[in-house]
């Protein structure tokens, strides 16, 4: 194990210093029920928000920590981790900084970055996706083939994950897929303005409600507005030619845009850090919505 994989197994083990268990509900007056509950060792809060039955098995840890280290597989060495806990473990995992620099030291590159979802509504997800450091972006298209592998809980959790880390070097080819599809995106031009009203279609103003088509009517226009300007921004970070009235972009900025818009600007919360907003925009209608155009486009 190289030291750059033990320092990352390091980071989860810190990070995630508890174990969840299961324990028995009751009802009223201590009265025995057949559901359980799921809570953390050092605070023993719940997790998940829900009961469970006999048959489900909490992946521990240590589970965590193998699949952290299968991948090796993807990157083979040099892995920086980041882990969070929303009532589920979260594991990012992608180069460290000096390879990113070596091997991807573009204006606008796209580098490897597994996400390790373990989570306590019974599901366990490998994904792999890409960075974008032109804009920020998380981005993980659900339609490319091979860049996910998962399996729900059940008792024979213990086999599941050996077979799952088995699986876990088939994402390299979820990794070409991925690249593959985004040079398509990349070579086809699209329509901004067409390809946003597709996603976020003009409101139909309801005049009887007063002042609800002004407010809908405002929303619809400085979204839109938003959206464009990071087209624009993003053409300056990365010497693409500067964005005319009129002119048509390339498929993958289109969706970036889309994608980007959502994650760092509609889903910003005071609680919300990067990787919250980043997750949410995984699971957005409107982002996969884009993606499925521009894959199409």
């Amino acid at each position: 194990m190289s030291f750059a994989t033990e320092t990352a197994l390091d980071t989860v083990r810190s990070t995630f210093d508890f174990e969840v268990k299961k324990f028995p509900l009751t009802g009223p007056d201590n009265t025995p029920t057949p559901v359980f509950g799921l809570f953390r060792g050092d605070t023993f809060e719940m997790v998940g928000g829900r009961s469970v039955s006999d048959r489900y098995m909490p992946h521990t840890t240590d589970a965590v920590l193998r699949l952290t280290e299968a991948t090796k597989a993807v990157f083979e060495d040099g892995m920086n981790v980041e882990c969070h806990f929303r009532d589920g473990h979260y594991v990012r995992v992608q180069p460290t900084v000096d390879i990113r620099k070596s091997i991807y030291g573009t204006a606008d590159n796209i580098f490897k970055r597994v996400m390790i979802e373990a989570l306590f509504d019974g599901s366990f997800r490998f994904s792999i996706g890409c960075f974008r450091d032109a804009c920020e972006n998380m981005v993980m298209l659900k339609s490319v083939a091979s860049t996910s592998v998962a399996f729900r809980h059940t008792r024979g959790l213990t086999l599941q994950v050996n077979d799952l880390i088995a699986t876990v070097a088939k994402l390299n080819d979820g990794w070409d897929n991925l690249v593959e599809t985004i040079e398509r995106m990349e070579s086809k031009e699209v329509d901004l303005a067409n390809f946003l009203n597709e996603i976020y279609p003009q409101p139909i103003l309801d005049p009887r409600v007063e002042g609800y088509a002004k407010r809908t009517a405002t929303i619809h226009t400085n979204r839109t507005k938003a959206i464009i300007n990071r087209v624009i921004r993003e053409r300056n970070a990365t010497g693409r030619p500067r964005l005319l009235t009129g002119s048509r972009v390339s498929a993958w900025e289109a969706y970036n845009a889309v994608q980007g818009y959502v994650q760092h600007e509609a889903t910003r919360a005071l609680k919300d850090t990067s990787f919250d907003r980043a997750i949410k925009a995984s699971r957005d209608t409107a982002v996969h919505h884009a993606e499925q155009l521009a894959i199409a486009a």
